[in-house]
């Protein structure tokens, strides 16, 4: 049974995501991540929701960080597994949208999570880096990993994202 005192809430804001969208096809992958790392382009509303955060990006690279608290904890409590997922799906699609000109955009077509160990609502910030395999004219691959600030790793995944031509 709940203590009376046990109710947490939380709450957030986000801009208009759509006043953004208009810019992918304007600027290259690298040009438009490098923008959201600067600031000039608000992230997602997904990102501030579960606390993720694009902090370095370079042509085929990514590192995002992810804040890891009880409002995501499972029912065995650790964290879900589904918000390392998200983490890593941010940053590993990322990565393959650093490397794109400017026009295409992409999409996750299969994403592999190999979970070594859970993280803990109190585990501290979780950084992924992201790395571009390949870059073809249909669809890209990419790796990532998700660490702690000891780089004790705690899950590993490939993808296999789609490019999508521009319109």
């Amino acid at each position: 049974m709940d203590k009376p005192d046990s109710t947490r809430q939380r709450s957030y804001s986000w801009h208009d995501p759509s006043r953004h969208w208009s810019r992918l096809g304007e600027l290259s992958g690298l040009d438009y991540l490098s923008a959201v790392v600067r600031g000039e382009v608000q992230p997602p509303p997904v990102a501030i929701a579960m606390r993720l955060a694009l902090v370095e990006v370079s042509k085929g690279r990514v590192v995002y960080t992810g804040q890891p608290g009880e409002d995501f904890a499972n029912d065995v409590g650790s964290v879900q597994g589904g918000w390392l997922a998200a983490l890593i799906d941010a940053a590993i699609g990322s990565a393959v949208h650093s490397a794109l000109p400017a026009g295409p955009r992409y999409t996750t077509l299969e994403l592999k999570v190999n979970y070594v160990r859970a993280v803990a609502v109190d585990s501290g910030e979780i950084r992924c880096i992201a790395e571009a395999l390949h870059m073809g004219r249909s669809t890209a691959t990419a790796q990532a990993r998700a660490v702690d600030a000891n780089g004790k790793l705690y899950a590993h995944a490939t993808t296999t994202c789609l490019i999508l031509p521009s319109d």
